[in-house]
């Protein structure tokens, strides 16, 4: 046997035998790595244990989960390393341009992240192993490794998803090892365990923080800002074992030394997997473009981020049958990530000092010369103010800075709102400035890049995310150097009083906290009321949907004006007041156009047939955006349920048929009689081309003939392209996150708070005509309205002319249509209010 075949073995005996003084993984769980799933909590055990018995193990909880789970990492390194670990850290921020001095120690950080995905659930396990190899002081390769760095593991990220997959298993498997994919411990039921409570991925979530796993993980990760982040995650099980360097497309910000450390890694890695005779594959299918993963983020950061899969994941199980008829087993899948993680620490060690200089350097030259093709950014302060606040929000958790761009004129630059370049504007003491001559300037370029370059349209995920469409946002993108003008400081929020009772508070329409904050009023049985029309009242000017509320008919309610201040200061609004309902525009308040917001009994259906993501993100909205009541109802059993009990009814995206007929019929029948159902994305399918909907694909018989001839002919060419092109022929009629400006009808209540212009960002390919008889509250008036992002050449002539957003009615009650998702991933930040339209307002 070979030295290298000697090495293998001897970290996989460490794995799964057992060793003098420390207990083994087995020797502490009473199984062996494989044979069973391992709880969150005895996870927690061992690693508390592990640090017990060596001092230069340090256990830090840096969080706790929505479920109360604790977040855990554990820092390694020689006693050496571990007696100036402050020191090491702010050097390393020093390094970084991100705290002030210059370093004097020279050990780089690897970080290694498990299981973001609950079901890829081999992650923990092999956290377990390398954690016990990595500590166990009678090692002396992982001993020697430690000399040169600092190893932190984070064996866990999503304990809520983890153990939603592994509790279920564990009560399903078979005491004897069981195969079959039919079997029922390979089959876990809706909505799996890949997501975490709110069923969020999140390894879409690193830079939009919108959950608090990421909030938590990410205050810490950039306390320390490793040199390498591997992120280790499972695949199908037909899949052997990929490894970087990762696939086309590679975002241009990307160095040349990030790449050569993926070949380094992959390379080293190949070397012990090619000894053991197992197959594994590189380049393909994991690019490096998206900002919010486990690589890119890290990337985006100065250190080399690496996706590391398995194949596997939650249908494999303790060991399932692959399309070959081969067994892939749980303990085969830790061997994989396990030795991966041994791979990472052996190289990171080997190339200490490099890793350390080249993560200098990459902060030096993107902070002194960045590389991307527009170098300051403006965000017109008083574009929409509520919305402001929460981009800043966004940019305090990444570390991005910003200052205050001061009065300047005749600067030029390239437009957000009508995606055009070259156009000239003034700032003002209110505007914002973020510049790319920053520590960190490759994120602030990534997050606000109005056309991110694709060098291959085949990618993984979105392809737009451009902050100013996102947040609803007028802002600009200049190819020159704008330095602020000064700190910015954000508005001091004076606290409103409570004095005497006005006639009436009132509160512009503008963003997610006004939305909150009718919510809380709601809540506390308070009575609003909206505007349909804009007004003006002693002097100030309020936009249609302006909320009012008024003395009268809320004398019932014990310390009135009290709750409505307090509940104002809570969420940071600024109530104006009138002690007159005579308005000198508009309607007064007592004309039948001043609508009183009725508090919904909202409803959220989920379970088989509709995306748990989709249906997490409105959950989520609810609770913790607008802490307002929801009920979870299950499709299977609409049938039987009293719907009406609701008032709102929310169908998010779904697959194929997610309604029988008899539940769908009753679902009609509950809008017909006054209910409002509100369906997102693929949820359109339910009820578009349906006899009495006014939702249709196609205007005419015409169009839809036209539509067909020219399908027939690419498709007698594309019979005629290399079999091998049959992917890249395939996203022709696809879209990848592209951002399509939708005109609104700001006299609909749908068009609310958004000034007559919203940013969808379109994940499907869906086209729907103008309803004939319904509302068309929001339309991709043009061709020309798309903004940037990937469209397949099919689809992206047909765009123009189609609904984004509208309602029709059904006898009493209201159907609304998005076509798109208003409030991706939760940091779709502007459609959140849109979709608070359709909540509150539509139908009052």
């Amino acid at each position: 046997m070979n030295k290298i075949l000697l090495s293998i073995a001897f970290v996989l005996m460490a794995c799964f035998g057992a060793l003098a003084q420390l207990q083994t993984p087995e020797q502490f769980l009473g199984y062996k790595p494989g044979d069973r799933f391992t709880p969150h909590h005895r996870m927690v055990d061992y690693f508390e244990y592990v640090t017990s018995q060596n001092p230069n193990i340090k256990l830090i909880q840096y969080g706790e989960t929505n479920e109360k789970r604790p977040l855990i990492i554990a820092i390694l390194s020689s006693p050496e390393n571990m007696a100036k670990l402050e020191q090491i850290r702010t050097d390393n921020l020093k390094r970084a341009g991100l705290m002030e001095g210059s370093p004097s120690t020279e050990i780089p950080i690897n970080w290694m992240s498990f299981n973001v995905h609950g079901n890829e659930s081999v992650g923990m396990e092999a956290a377990i192993s390398s954690f016990y190899t990595l500590a166990d002081p009678n090692n002396a390769k992982s001993q020697e490794w430690l000399k040169n760095q600092i190893v932190i593991i984070d064996p866990c990220i999503n304990p809520d998803g983890r153990d939603r997959y592994s509790n279920w298993y564990n009560q399903k498997m078979n005491t004897t090892l069981q195969p079959d994919l039919q079997s029922q411990e390979h089959n876990e039921p809706w909505p799996g365990g890949r997501a975490n409570h709110y069923l969020f991925d999140l390894n879409r979530d690193w830079a939009w923080q919108v959950q608090v796993e990421s909030q938590q993980r990410l205050k810490i990760y950039q306390q320390w800002m490793p040199q390498l982040h591997l992120d280790f995650h499972e695949q199908g099980i037909d899949n052997p074992f990929y490894m970087a360097p990762a696939a086309e497309p590679l975002h241009e910000q990307l160095t040349p030394f990030q790449h050569e450390f993926q070949d380094i890694f992959g390379r080293n890695t190949a070397k012990y997997f090619d000894q053991m005779g197992r197959f594994y594959f590189t380049k393909e299918r994991f690019d490096l473009l998206y900002p919010s993963y486990g690589d890119t983020y890290p990337m985006y950061s100065g250190a080399i981020g690496m996706t590391i899969e398995q194949g596997g994941s939650g249908r494999a199980g303790i060991g399932g049958y692959n399309s070959v008829g081969d067994t892939v087993t749980l303990r085969s899948r830790i061997e994989g990530h396990y030795t991966a993680a041994m791979s990472a620490a052996e190289v990171t060690s080997q190339n200490a000092k490099r890793l350390v200089d080249e993560f200098a350097a990459y902060f030096k030259n993107n902070s002194t010369n960045p590389k991307g093709k527009y170098k300051s950014f403006v965000i017109k302060g008083e574009s929409n103010p509520a919305q402001v606040a929460k981009l800043l929000e966004l940019l305090d958790k990444n570390g991005i800075k910003y200052g205050r761009a001061g009065a300047r004129s005749g600067l030029k630059g390239f437009e957000y709102q009508s995606g055009k370049t070259g156009v000239t504007f003034s700032t003002s003491e209110k505007d914002i400035i973020i510049n790319a001559y920053q520590p960190r300037s490759v994120l602030a370029q990534v997050l606000f890049e109005p056309n991110p370059v694709l060098n291959d349209s085949i990618t993984y995920d979105i392809t737009s995310w451009a902050m100013p469409y996102a947040y609803g946002l007028q802002g600009y993108a200049l190819e020159t150097r704008l330095d602020a003008a000064g700190e910015y400081v954000k508005p001091i929020f004076v606290q409103n009083q409570a004095g005497e009772t006005p006639v009436a508070y009132l509160v512009n329409w503008q963003g997610t906290r006004d939305a909150a904050f009718l919510a809380a009023l709601l809540n506390q049985k308070i009575r609003v009321k909206y505007a349909e029309y804009p007004f003006e009242v002693e002097g100030k000017s309020y936009s249609a949907g302006s909320l009012i509320i008024t003395k009268g008919g809320n004398e019932y309610i014990p310390d009135f004006d009290k709750k409505v201040v307090e509940t104002a200061n809570h969420f940071g609004i600024a109530l104006a007041t009138t002690q007159t309902g005579y308005v000198d525009k508009g309607k007064d308040f007592g004309s039948p156009n001043i609508r009183v917001i009725k508090a919904p009994k909202v409803a959220l259906v989920g379970g088989q047939g509709t995306s748990s993501l989709s249906y997490g993100e409105i959950w989520h909205f609810f609770e913790k955006d607008l802490s307002y009541p929801l009920s979870n109802l299950d499709a299977a059993a609409m049938g039987s349920y009293d719907l009406s009990k609701y008032d709102v009814i929310i169908m998010p995206s779904t697959f194929g048929s997610a309604l029988n007929g008899a539940a769908q019929q009753k679902v009609t029948d509950w809008v017909k009689a006054g209910g409002k159902l509100i369906a997102l994305d693929a949820a359109l399918n339910l009820f578009a081309n349906k006899e009495g909907f006014a939702l249709k694909n196609f205007d005419t018989e015409d169009e839809k003939k036209a539509a067909e001839k020219t399908s027939e002919e690419l498709a007698k060419k594309e019979r005629l392209e290399p079999y091998t092109e049959v992917e890249r022929l395939g996203i022709s009629s696809g879209t990848a996150g592209a951002i399509y400006e939708v005109k609104m009808d700001e006299t609909h209540p749908l068009g609310y708070g958004t000034g007559g212009k919203f940013y969808t960002l379109k994940n499907n390919s869906n086209r729907f005509a103008y309803l004939n008889g319904g509302a068309n509250a929001g339309i991709i008036a043009a061709n020309d309205s798309y903004r940037t992002g990937y469209i397949g050449y099919k689809i992206k002539s047909k765009m123009g002319g189609s609904l984004a957003i509208g309602a029709e009615r059904q006898g009493r009650g209201q159907i609304v249509y998005f076509v798109d998702n208003p409030i991706f991933r939760g940091f779709w930040e502007s459609g959140k209010l849109v979709l608070s339209n359709a909540i509150f307002m539509v139908g009052q």
